[in-house]
């Protein structure tokens, strides 16, 4: 009994995503059997019983197939036959369910194969979403479901990778340290369906004013055998467990021997899926950031050339500084933001301060950053104080930067040295905006900055720009939450007004 208890299958979703399996396709009858529910269960006020209840929705599988339609579960792990009546299978066998009357074994039929299966069989919501176009769109899906199946199929791969290492007979010897260090770069795919998962809420919650989604949904789960838990507590299940790792790895390396075998690789696993929790909550973060970005530069008049966001995702440092470029001869104000790959600079209107005018931007990833001492400046033959020099490599172009205050000159300089680090650890890591975020940005930006209003009919406040202008970047401490960090970055104002704008900040100090 105790054997066959551990030889149980566990189940997955119904269907395994488009080709990782090449039984995945279940047939047109899914699609009848799926409309049968939802018309039932929303015609009739009827609760269905609990899964292992005996309760509506094994009722129905069994109605299905006395009407001779076609029932299919689909495996998630092997099943090694205990039995000769047992029926034995693979991950991915696609079964079809003959008799359901048992609530506990069902019997089934693989090619010519037959015998009796564990029935906790489920069915999926992405495949029977996918069937109701008439009411999901492709978009909607992935915004609900985001990568879910990216994470499936790498879930499955990772806890075969355990399955192994794990000792049946002595789990104290069980060394499953290696597995965390063999997949950890495979754990960032979780950065994106959390970084999603805020949308599927918005999503989720919108849909679920509408009773026909809620019907829908509910029929899904029931048919499923699911807990009594909504769609989108399920969908938070990913975003709780990459979080859950890290406390799970210390917990283990906290009673695991110094002298075991895999005390060394479970250290490491647990400092790498820290690691893996960082780089996911830092992405989040500039995410959360490209919004703003979007609103500043639709507040910039006279912009020209392509959106900040085709190239750039984080503000790393601004300020104001005096530009001497040549062949000019005399210096020019301009506030400077820089940006991951590029710096762009622009003018203050005269009379609106809070207004300002494109200028123009400088490629970094093409520039040498240069500390240049007080006195004669030899390039531009004049006398220069806290002074940079930004130097096009392999061109004659040369910009003069300076700053009023020592301090602020070497303020920059650090920036700058941050720029190239943050460049250098995108590309380590691969983080980069995907063009749907970036369209969707900047869409939301000019919504709030409708474009074609009359030439001088300046817009009524700046708030997002002027804060860019009076923040004074101070060094905050790392370990402060996001929220206190944002509070102390605040201009010291009391009005109403200033306390909004501070809301507003979003870029790291």
């Amino acid at each position: 009994i105790v054997a066959r208890q551990q030889m149980l299958l566990r189940w997955g979703p119904l269907v395994v995503p488009d080709g990782t399996s090449e039984k995945s396709g279940l047939g047109d009858e899914l699609g009848a059997e799926e409309d049968f529910l939802y018309e039932e269960f929303r015609s009739s006020g009827h609760r269905f019983g609990q899964p292992g209840g005996g309760g509506g929705e094994q009722l129905a599988i069994n109605e299905l197939i006395s009407d001779g339609s076609v029932v299919y579960a689909e495996a998630l792990w092997d099943h090694v036959t205990m039995d000769i009546q047992e029926l034995g299978f693979k991950a991915g066998d696609v079964i079809e369910v003959i008799d359901a009357t048992n609530k506990e074994w069902w019997w089934g039929r693989i090619v010519e194969s037959e015998g009796w299966f564990p029935a906790s069989f489920v069915r999926g919501y992405i495949k029977q979403c996918r069937r109701r176009t008439d009411m999901f769109s492709e978009e909607q899906l992935r915004t609900i479901f985001g990568n879910i199946e990216d994470i499936y199929r790498f879930q499955r791969k990772f806890l075969k990778g355990l399955e192994r290492r794990f000792n049946q007979d002595q789990p104290h010897l069980s060394e499953i340290g290696c597995c965390f260090l063999e997949h950890q770069t495979d754990f960032q795919i979780y950065s994106e369906y959390c970084n999603n998962h805020p949308n599927a809420c918005v999503q989720l919650s919108r849909l679920m004013k509408v009773n026909k989604y809620v019907f829908f949904f509910e029929a899904c789960r029931l048919l499923q055998r699911m807990i009594h838990i909504s769609l989108d507590g399920f969908l938070l299940t990913p975003v709780q467990k990459i979080c859950k790792y890290p406390l799970q790895l210390a917990e283990l390396l906290k009673y695991t021997n110094p002298q075991h075998r895999d005390y060394q690789d479970v250290e490491a696993a647990l400092d790498a899926m820290k690691n893996v929790a960082r780089l996911i909550n830092e992405r989040k973060r500039r995410l959360e950031n490209i919004d703003k970005i979007a609103q500043w530069q639709s507040s910039i008049e006279d912009w020209e050339g392509e959106d900040v966001l085709v190239r750039s995702s984080e503000l790393i440092f601004s300020g104001e500084m005096t530009k001497l470029s040549q062949p000019q001869t005399k210096g020019q104000q301009r506030m400077f933001f820089l940006f991951d790959h590029q710096m762009v600079y622009c003018k203050k209107d005269l009379l609106r301060r809070d207004i300002l005018y494109y200028k123009g931007r400088m490629d970094m990833d093409l520039m040498d950053v240069m500390d240049v001492e007080d006195g004669r400046e030899k390039d531009f033959n004049i006398s220069v104080k806290n002074g940079l020099k930004l130097r096009v490599r392999g061109s004659d172009e040369v910009h003069l930067l300076c700053t009023k205050k020592p301090e602020q000159k070497q303020r920059w300089i650090r920036a700058f040295a941050e720029e190239r680090k943050q460049v250098h650890q995108d590309q380590e890591t691969g983080f980069s905006l995907t063009e749907v975020q970036k369209k969707q940005a900047m869409v939301n930006a000019f919504r709030g900055h409708p474009a074609g209003k009359p030439k001088g009919q300046q817009p009524v406040t700046r708030p997002y720009c002027d804060f860019l202008l009076r923040q004074k970047h101070p060094s905050l401490p790392t370990a402060l939450p996001q929220q206190q960090v944002f509070m102390l970055a605040e201009p010291k104002r009391k009005t109403t007004f200033w306390h909004n704008i501070g809301r507003l900040t979003p870029f790291k100090k």
